[in-house]
């Protein structure tokens, strides 16, 4: 059973990240992405995107709102803004809470740090960009049913890498975004 959002906030709180606030790789490029819990209905949810299938990259995908680090943006900073420009999420709405573990990605070369925050009540989203065609809240308890969860592993040995999926009712959540996903499942149960 997933807890109430005052546990989860706790747990992510008292979590230290265990990869450095350094670039992984030469070339890496630094992303925050903003991972904004709020206590719904249905107990914990997570704010999540399904990308635009008008994107070149990451078409139709689901995602956290985030994007690149601007130059002198801390992650934090870079998520809510993020935040602000994909769907509409007033920085100031959000209480910034900690750090999950960044990774890094093979094929953007990106460096993630996924930052959760938390909201009182249910802002009113939109999709503010082409980037984003859906806005979505999802009880952090639908991750967790027995037939949504699913890894396989991807490429040949010793570049193997497992990749993650959730089977939502009427979304695949995959990638580095159910790879966060999975991490922040682990920290809170």
């Amino acid at each position: 059973m997933v807890p109430g959002v005052g546990q989860v906030v706790e747990r992510v709180a008292g979590h230290k990240a265990l990869i450095p606030d350094t670039d992984p790789f030469p070339g890496a490029r630094p992303s925050a992405v903003l991972l904004t819990l709020l206590d719904g209905d249905r107990g914990p949810e997570v704010l999540l995107t399904r990308r635009s299938m008008e994107l070149r990259n990451h078409r139709g995908e689901v995602s956290f709102p985030g994007g690149r680090v601007d130059p002198g943006e801390t992650f934090e900073q870079t998520a809510l803004r993020e935040a602000d420009e994909e769907v509409g999420l007033c920085p100031h709405l959000v209480d910034i809470v900690g750090r999950l573990d960044p990774l890094a990605t093979v094929v953007s070369q990106s460096y993630i740090v996924p930052v959760v925050g938390v909201v009182r009540e249910r802002p009113q989203l939109l999709p503010c960009t082409p980037e984003v065609d859906r806005v979505l809240w999802v009880s952090l308890a639908e991750f967790t049913r027995a037939d949504t969860y699913r890894e396989e592993r991807w490429g040949t040995p010793p570049l193997s890498r497992s990749i993650h999926f959730f089977e939502l009712d009427d979304e695949t959540v995959w990638g580095a975004t159910a790879h966060i996903l999975r991490q922040l499942l682990t920290i809170v149960l």
